[in-house]
């Protein structure tokens, strides 16, 4: 492996691993941490793709192919799971725990998520997110 390919396998595998955690780190209890912090954020519906957010942030990976080929086996192995509407990225967190499970089969597809908005560091997320069924 020549070093420009390992620098930027390095700097991505860094930035797919801060993503993958931030849903741990910023997790919080409302019974622990008072209620009003979960209410303070504004209730968010977002329709766009569904994504893993590993190869869209490394290498703009969209679509349904992709989601097929690769998108859909990357969430399922628990890689970190966004929702892209009109360009903006989500990361997308279900009641403390990942929606890996049940995003996994949209990959590739649009679907409309709610949930308490945040940005935390720069990265948007959607926390306590659920699918909306229509």
């Amino acid at each position: 492996m020549n070093k420009p390919n390992l620098s930027k396998l390095v700097i991505s595998t860094t930035f797919v691993l801060a993503l993958s955690l931030s849903p741990l780190v910023f997790a919080h209890d409302p019974a622990e941490h008072g209620k009003e912090n979960l209410s303070a954020a504004a209730e968010k519906t977002v329709t766009g793709e569904i994504v893993d957010m590993m190869c869209y942030i490394d290498h703009n990976a969209i679509g349904e192919e992709h989601g097929k080929s690769c998108g859909a086996k990357c969430i399922k192995n628990g890689g970190p799971v966004g929702i892209v509407e009109n360009g903006k990225a989500y990361l997308v967190v279900g009641e403390h725990k990942p929606m890996n499970d049940q995003l996994a089969e949209y990959c590739g597809k649009m679907v409309t998520v709610k949930g308490k908005a945040a940005d935390r560091g720069g990265i948007a997320m959607l926390e306590n997110a659920e699918i909306v069924k229509k």
